[in-house]
């Protein structure tokens, strides 16, 4: 399951999970165009990206560097998604 972390102004979306067994989070970034979505998702702590579509180098470039400046909240988040799951 994702959570939404933050949206931008051009509707651009950040959605987080919670923290996998191996200590990473999933990063799922989407924002709507005519025909769909562009798309990118990302695990940290690596910000190794994949199933990229449509952002450009720059644009991903700019989003690791908002998610280095905002892991250590997002990271703290993720960790309780996972204790609100496993408390369950």
């Amino acid at each position: 399951m994702m959570w939404c972390y933050v949206q931008f102004p051009d509707e651009t979306q950040f959605a987080y999970s919670e923290t996998r067994d191996d200590g990473t989070v999933e990063i799922a970034i989407e924002r709507p165009r005519d025909w769909g979505f562009d798309t990118a998702k990302c695990f940290m702590p690596a910000y190794r990206w994949f199933e990229v579509d449509s952002f450009s180098q720059k644009e991903l470039d700019d989003f690791e560097s908002f998610l280095r400046d905002n892991a250590p909240l997002i990271f703290e988040l993720a960790d309780r998604r996972l204790e609100e799951k496993t408390a369950a």
